[in-house]
């Protein structure tokens, strides 16, 4: 009798009816399903004609429509096929296992070396962070990058922008950055980037010492946008998690301008109307709610991002270039021309700026930054005239000083890609450099 009970009351646990939707529709990647009613952000499960599901993410209604958008591509989809909720919402273990692995933007390990472990649970959102709760930024972040270091020194928990156009060295530069920092955990989103340069920048940019204190988190180019979009929100969640345990975190994300673009897709599917280059409004809003998950919490650990933000046609006020800029606490722009001197890497100092240098530097230091920037300044003015010996030696005494000091300041500039810098030796070069100027 004892067993008959047990079996009678199991009985309660198993649903004796199942809801589920119909597809309507498939335009592009969004998929129309009725009879569905779900909320914006839970998962589904939609049939394929070979009895497999394909994991979707409701991302939008209209009266009895419901809109999804899948995490992979659709292949294998008919009209009327079901549409059932997901049984459940899959939670991360995290822990430091997490270091030196490779996962895809919904966490599921890519680099087959086994499942992912870890004493607790990753959030499914990004972590909110008051503003009142934010640690004042106090020390200095070491980057292993001379000119960075010693002309736009970055703080513990600054989010900084690095502007270019393609193919000027964003990558190779967030390398160098990856294997040099003084952060104790990298974490490094490659988004919307070519396949190819995901195993070249694991080999070659990043290196194995690199990769030990590091995660990264891929959803090249192929992908679909949700996916693109869940990846670099991951890679905050990531980020945010070890920084609340007390650990220094450099966050990379390669590129923002990616994300940008992959939510211009879901959005323009949607039938939201574009707004600044064809970017809808839900763009623009979503950058900052992103961005301001970086930065230092109350706990002892810290966050620094770095976002690199592709410049159209080399365009500094390209709309997300522009957004950028105005809600991070830096930029770096990286000049074409100066790439194309096989000047690397191709920092514009005179447009690029640390917001938050004034907060980690000592007053000697900066006075050494701004009189180095005001002779590599008149001397680019001066340059073109040079050339054409249209300035007389003995005109103007600062240009002298500053045609005497070039270059020595576009040798302080340039770097070998192998070559690393620690922010004392660079503090100590731009002593030296400047010396005679005190």
């Amino acid at each position: 009798m004892k067993g008959l009970e047990q079996a009678l009351s199991s009985l309660g646990e198993i649903p004796f009816s199942q809801d589920f939707g119909k597809l309507c529709r498939v335009t592009g990647l969004l998929m129309e399903v009725s009879g569905c009613p779900l909320a914006i952000g839970e998962r589904c499960e939609v049939e394929t004609v070979d009895k497999k599901r394909i994991i979707a993410e409701v991302v939008g209604f209209n009266r009895e429509l419901t809109y999804l958008m899948p995490l992979h591509s659709l292949t294998g989809l008919r009209s009327g096929a079901r549409v059932l909720p997901a049984t459940q919402h899959p939670r991360l273990a995290i822990g430091p296992e997490w270091l030196g692995r490779v996962v895809n933007g919904v966490g599921v390990p890519i680099d087959e070396k086994g499942p992912l472990t870890g004493n607790a649970t990753l959030a499914h959102q990004l972590p909110p962070l008051s503003a009142l709760q934010r640690r004042p930024i106090s020390a200095p972040l070491d980057v292993g990058i001379r000119a960075i270091n010693g002309l736009l020194t970055l703080g513990r928990g600054q989010r900084v922008g690095l502007m270019a156009g393609s193919g000027v060295g964003k990558s190779v530069l967030l390398g160098m950055m990856a294997r040099a920092t003084d952060a104790q955990i990298v974490v490094v989103g490659l988004i919307g980037e070519r396949g190819r340069e995901v195993n070249e920048f694991l080999l070659h940019t990043l290196g194995e010492e690199g990769l030990k204190k590091a995660v990264v988190v891929v959803a090249p180019a192929d992908e679909s946008p949700l996916m693109r979009l869940k990846a670099t929100e991951l890679c905050h969640a990531i980020a945010a998690f070890f920084r609340d345990q007390g650990y220094h975190v450099l966050l990379m994300i390669d590129s923002l301008t990616r994300y940008a673009m992959a939510q211009r897709e879901i959005a323009l599917s949607l039938g939201e109307a574009p707004a600044t280059k064809g970017y809808p409004a839900s763009v623009f809003s979503l950058i900052p709610r992103l961005v301001e998950t970086a930065g230092n919490s109350s706990s002892e650990g810290s966050l620094t991002a770095i976002y690199t933000v592709l410049a159209e046609g080399d365009d500094q006020q390209d709309p997300i270039v522009d957004a950028a800029r105005a809600v991070l606490d830096g930029h770096i722009v990286l000049s074409r021309a100066l790439a194309e001197m096989g000047h690397f890497p191709a920092i514009d100092i005179g447009q690029s700026v640390s917001r938050c240098m004034g907060l980690v530097t000592t007053a000697e230091h900066r006075h050494q930054a701004r009189v180095f920037k005001r002779y590599y300044s008149r001397y680019q003015e001066i340059k073109p005239m040079i050339a054409l010996g249209g300035y007389v030696s003995g005109a103007d005494p600062e240009v002298d000083r500053a045609m005497h000091l070039a270059p020595a300041m576009s040798q302080f500039l340039q770097q070998a890609d192998q070559q690393l810098s620690t922010l004392d030796q660079s503090l100590v070069q731009l002593s030296s450099l400047m010396q005679d100027q005190q």
